[in-house]
């Protein structure tokens, strides 16, 4: 960060302040590099005190100081999916057995109506021909009315069966319409299947600070435990032989393998993983159906460690909110400052410095894009801190998760590295001399005593190490400089 370059706010007006004072400090020189040594000069012209430091080749960083929380890094809800009931599902299922059982006689309803048709056309033909050979050409002829008669009755039987025939086949239409709708609704009500009711309820609830891993139950319902599996992708419908693929079922697959219980890979629900998910419910005491559905599985990126239970034991099963988790990994939370956002990047290194004054290495693993607000009467909590200023969350992650021990929680101080730079060569930030004519200057003490100003340039700062980086003609590592005495 160099001086009126990049410095933020804070750091500029802090090094500001310090330059101005080692300007009041300084000596006004017309020329002060043309190489002249000062005699016995032991000091800056005020005659305050001094001492003698080296320039150095080093690393520098700039580093941001703010506070934060120690906890358990991530935070997210566990939440009852809502579905379709049971009660609704038998419904769903009894509908298109009822349609399957209409289109099936109204089926063999026009298979009958065909035959009859056929068959009074048949009649019609034998007795007109033989109504042909009664009258003889002559209608008067003996049998020839009769037979006229009988031909007449024919044709209406005719008619009748065709006008039959034909009504059945809009009503044939009608009814594999209705069993397309039935089988539709139950394809839907099968996809969003529950294994909660109007009458189900909590059986068991984990208790705060509980550790669930992959394929260990996170609650009960009705007796019937709910089990934990890993993946980011969320079991947003029901696992059963016939479902279409998708990432979802590769996670299943993927759990299914990872808990010895074998199934296919891939994202296709196959007899394979059937067979798995019956001998994984036998195994947790869990009815085998060969099918999982909603809420009776949970997925979630990883293991996680219970922080709050949002229901109660006995309490009817809602769709919504069961409990709040959190990972199992320490990390630090950051409420930074909405001002000093462009400061901080995902990957810088930090620095936490723990309740016993131990320090650990991290990282910046995310940085918030939501501004929140202080709370009213300016943030101050019961203790007197937080902030009054708006401010975005920050997580961090430790690099060696061991460091935190067995703390839950503990306020913690995290020192975050904006910039650095390598192999510099830096002076401590009071040996600067702000000169009457503009610019920076050190105060070096020469082999044999005198002393010169030599015109450098500053570049980063470190607070923490109270150095500046240098530059200009004439600067090495090893040069003995002037600071005031401490």
């Amino acid at each position: 960060m160099t001086v009126g370059g990049a410095l933020s706010r804070r750091r500029l007006l802090a090094a500001s302040a310090l330059l101005l004072a080692l300007a009041a400090a300084s000596v006004a020189v017309t020329d002060p590099f043309a190489g002249h040594s000062v005699p016995g000069r032991t000091g800056f012209d005020n005659g305050s005190p001094t001492a003698i430091r080296r320039v150095e080749r080093t690393f520098l960083s700039s580093q941001t100081q703010v506070g934060g929380t120690l906890g358990f890094a991530g935070s997210w809800t566990v939440s009852i999916p809502a579905g379709t009931a049971p009660s609704a599902l038998a419904q769903a299922e009894e509908a298109a057995a009822t349609a399957r059982s209409q289109l099936a006689t109204a089926e063999a309803g026009l298979a009958a109506d065909e035959t009859n048709v056929i068959r009074a056309g048949k009649i019609l033909k034998t007795d007109t021909a033989a109504a042909k050979a009664a009258c003889g050409g002559a209608s008067t002829a003996a049998g020839c009315p009769t037979a006229k008669q009988t031909v007449s009755q024919d044709e209406t039987s005719l008619l009748m069966a065709e006008q039959k025939l034909a009504g059945d086949r809009p009503q044939l239409a009608s009814t594999r319409a209705g069993l397309v709708g039935a089988e539709q609704a139950l394809t839907t009500a099968e996809a969003s299947a529950t294994v909660y009711g109007n009458s189900s309820s909590y059986t068991m609830l984990p208790s705060p600070g509980r550790i669930v891993q992959r394929g260990q139950r996170l609650f009960a319902i009705n007796g019937q435990p709910t089990l934990l599996l890993y993946g980011s992708t969320p079991a947003w419908r029901a696992f059963r032989p016939g479902m279409s693929a998708g990432a979802d079922v590769a996670e299943l697959n993927a759990n299914l393998q990872a808990l010895g219980y074998g199934a296919s890979s891939g994202d296709a629900f196959t007899s394979a993983t059937g067979s798995a998910v019956s001998t994984l419910q036998s195994a947790r005491g869990i009815t085998a159906t060969g099918r999982l559905d909603l809420g009776a599985v949970i997925f979630e990126p990883g293991a996680l460690r219970v922080k709050t239970v949002m229901v109660n034991a006995g309490q009817a099963v809602q769709p919504g909110p069961v409990l709040t988790a959190s990972s199992t990994r320490h990390g630090v939370s950051v409420a930074l400052d909405a001002a000093q956002q462009s400061e901080v990047r995902v990957g810088d290194r930090v620095t936490v410095t723990l309740p016993d004054n131990s320090t650990t290495r991290g990282v910046v693993s995310s940085v918030g894009k939501v501004v929140t607000n202080p709370p009213a009467g300016g943030g101050q909590g019961a203790g007197g801190g937080g902030s009054s200023s708006p401010t975005i969350a920050v997580e961090v992650r430790l690099l060696d998760p061991r460091a935190a021990g067995h703390l839950d929680e503990a306020p913690v101080n995290v020192s975050i590295i904006e910039r650095s730079v390598h192999d510099v060569l830096a002076v401590p930030v009071d040996a600067l001399v702000a000169l009457a004519g503009g610019g920076y200057a050190i105060e070096e003490v020469e082999a044999n005593g005198p002393h010169r100003l030599v015109a450098v340039t500053p570049g980063l700062f470190d607070d923490a190490r109270g150095l500046v980086q240098v530059s200009g003609n004439g600067l090495a590592a090893g040069q003995r400089v002037v600071v005031p005495a401490s």
